[in-house]
Parts: C-alpha cells; sequence; structure tokens
C-alpha cells in the first residue's frame, strides 16, 4: 500500500522539510518567516496522528507506512532541529543527545527486530511524552517571540527542549534497559 491516503500524508512530512527549510530563504521579514516556520511545522506534524487514526479508520494500514511512519518523524524531528541550530535557537548539544538517540534506538529496533525480540523495544508511554515535549519546544522555537503578547517562546522553547533532552535520555536507558536481557540471552 505504497499509495494511500494516510501514506500519502506520511510523505508530506518528508516534502515539508526542504519546505520549512527554505521559509527562512524568503524575502520575507523575520517574524513573517517565523510565523510561517511554526505553522507549517505545527500542519505537518499534526499529520503524523492524523496518518495512524485514518489508516486504522479506512483498513489501510501497511507494514511499508509502519516503517515510513516513524521515519518521516525523525526527519521531520532531526531537521526542524538543525534549522534552529543553524538560527541559533537550539544548543548544538541538544540536537546532538536528541538526533544520537533517534539513530541508536532506530538501530537498536532493527536489531532487535533481526533477532525476533522488536516487543522488548516497542514504544513506551516515555517515548511519547519525549515526543510530545519535543513536537512543542520545536514550534516555540521557530516562532521565536511573544505568542498572545505574553508568553515568550524562546524562553519556553528553550526549557521544553532541554527537557525534551533530559527524555530523550531516559526514554534511550530505558529503552536500552528492556533490550539488554534479550541481547544478553541471544548473544552467547
Amino acid at each position: 500500500m505504497f499509495l494511500t491516503i494516510p501514506t500519502i500524508m506520511t510523505w508530506t512530512r518528508i516534502v515539508a522539510i526542504p519546505l520549512i527549510m527554505g521559509v527562512f530563504y524568503t524575502p520575507l521579514d523575520p517574524a513573517t518567516r517565523n510565523l510561517v516556520a511554526t505553522v507549517m511545522f505545527v500542519v505537518f506534524a499534526a499529520t503524523d496522528w492524523l496518518d495512524g487514526f485514518l489508516a486504522r479508520r479506512l483498513n489501510q494500514t501497511s507494514s511499508f507506512g509502519a516503517f515510513l511512519d516513524p521515519v518521516a518523524d525523525k526527519f521531520l524531528v532531526c531537521a526542524s532541529l538543525l534549522v534552529l541550530v543553524h538560527l541559533q535557537r537550539a544548543d548544538v548539544f541538544v540536537a546532538l543527545i536528541i538526533i544520537g538517540r533517534e539513530i541508536a534506538i532506530s538501530a537498536l529496533r532493527e536489531w532487535m527486530a533481526q533477532i525476533g525480540a522488536s516487543k522488548s523495544v516497542a514504544v513506551h508511554m516515555i517515548g511519547k511524552l519525549k515526543t510530545a515535549v519535543q513536537m512543542t519546544a520545536i514550534p516555540f522555537l521557530l516562532y521565536d517571540g511573544r505568542l498572545f503578547g505574553v508568553i515568550d517562546t524562546g524562553v519556553w522553547g528553550t526549557w521544553l527542549i532541554w527537557a525534551s533532552a533530559v527524555l530523550t535520555v531516559w526514554s534511550m536507558v530505558y529503552y536500552l534497559q528492556k533490550a539488554i536481557p534479550e541481547i544478553r540471552a541471544r548473544v552467547k
């Protein structure tokens, strides 16, 4: 099921990456660029929930969609983090923690699937919380202004992205703890 509605929505998250990045190279004033990039990120990030909902609702789930969905999420988050580092709105150390964890856990999940133990590293609530905090921090940092004239999104976004980095490490430790017994049992 390469071209179902849910899969096409997943593909839009990958297509969104150069569009969001390109906004910062347009001749628009900085506040408008920030607003456009933020709205684009929020809309494309919302497709993560919507494509899963539609896949189940329309009975269009597929192994390809299950593979592509987390890949698209990771691409969107990692590219956005790199943009934020470039704009000096996020610390490079935070980006390295988050991107490094995504690579490490993806590799761990791949390996665990190969040895038939993928259930030991299935998505857990701590991973979902990490994602929720990231998906709140990134648009705050992209916007980088005052929301409703009150909320300093740069300050809130910075706190949230650091909280996300802590949750990132915590979730990685959790998944590694779940995987180590399986690895030990199979690598004798």
